[in-house]
């Protein structure tokens, strides 16, 4: 899984650096979200089988730490150092509370608001899904027999579609369409999808898996699939969207079974180490991208950008981030020291407990 973090955060760099060939790279942050579905979800589904319940207020707590601390030394760091390199710019308080508050991608849509800092609409969304799936998917499990719950998780995905194209055919703008939670809660609700057959492994299911060699054409089909849609037009609203999302349920399918050629390659390590500080690299690249852009062409952005994102990632990952996650794990020992681990049976299957371990 983090293996596949890192491809996603490498196409989104590449499409903000403006790299020839990658104008659909912007579909990266599409894989993010068919991943925080799938992870988020197994998690929730071990909790369940667990405990047979979902704590929320454990679930809130933990993204808190999760998130929270890298994002609030990233805006401290940008509400500080933003007005000497753009002094015109006068809504740099104003991008950073918005951005703090989750409200970016609404405020991008319809308010032009985080300007600098567009980057944050991403986060936004997966906010949003995080503050409503867990009351959601409790409320099916509680109501529903749990071999119907997958099926009511693939209405609600069907249902995003639909509604997305809604807007799309009533002519709403690209942007108030793009930023959106609900118009773009799809990718989320598919990799919630996949987390929930993989529980309960309907029949289906198993023939999918036993025939992924062949999902994994749409893999390769997909950089030709994608290289048509322009980054404002319809055509990338719904199918750009829906096929970035369909490829990256393939490859997930084909990684949660940890073997094969896919598997082995997402497994490098220099990958696996990128994709666990890929958040940080997603909120420092943007401003550094921008930087670099008003100066340099793209070999240049490439080149300087992506190795300094990565060590102001690679620096908040293992200071504030670390200090939160033993905070968030009650292990609050001085830095260095390792809390003995916590053994606890996973819920079968034992392989999604292992992917869920990723978030």
């Amino acid at each position: 899984m983090d293996g596949l973090r890192a491809v996603a955060i490498v196409l989104v760099f590449f499409s903000h650096a403006h790299v020839p060939m990658f104008d659909g790279a912007f579909f990266g942050v599409d894989i993010f979200f068919v991943l925080s579905g799938f992870l988020i979800t197994s998690l929730l589904l071990i909790e369940h089988g667990q405990s047979g319940r979902i704590d929320c207020w454990r679930f809130y707590r933990r993204r808190f730490f999760r998130l929270m601390p890298a994002l609030l030394l990233f805006l401290a760091v940008y509400w500080l150092v933003a007005p000497r390199i753009w002094p015109e710019d006068d809504s740099t308080t104003q991008d950073v509370l918005v951005s703090m508050l989750y409200l970016a991608d609404y405020g991008i849509a319809f308010f032009d608001s985080p300007d600098a800092l567009l980057h944050m609409w991403s986060l936004s969304v997966e906010e949003h899904f995080y503050l409503v799936w867990p009351l959601l998917l409790g409320l099916l499990l509680r109501k529903l027999p749990a071999a119907r719950v997958w099926g009511t998780v693939a209405l609600l995905y069907v249902l995003g579609f639909v509604w997305r194209l809604y807007w799309v055919q009533s002519g709403q703008l690209f942007y108030e369409v793009f930023f959106r939670f609900d118009t773009r809660a799809t990718g989320m609700l598919l990799g919630s999808l996949l987390a929930t057959v993989a529980v309960q492994r309907p029949q289906w299911f198993a023939a999918l898996v036993a025939r992924q060699r062949y999902l994994l054409w749409l893999v390769l089909a997909f950089p030709f699939a994608v290289a048509g849609f322009a980054w404002d037009g319809n055509g990338a609203l719904l199918w750009g969207i829906a096929l970035t999302e369909l490829a990256a349920a393939a490859v997930i399918i084909a990684i949660h079974q940890r073997q094969g050629v896919v598997f082995d390659m997402l497994s490098i390590p220099a990958l696996v180490w990128l994709g666990r500080i890929s958040y940080g690299v997603y909120l420092w690249h943007y401003p550094v991208v921008r930087v670099l852009r008003s100066e340099f062409s793209w070999p240049l952005v490439v080149a300087l950008g992506l190795p300094l994102s990565m060590g102001l990632a690679a620096l908040s990952f293992y200071t504030v981030e670390r200090w939160a996650l033993r905070w968030r794990d009650g292990q609050r020992l001085p830095a260095g020291r390792a809390a003995p681990a916590k053994v606890k049976a996973p819920a079968k299957p034992p392989k999604l407990a292992q992917a869920a371990n990723a978030a």
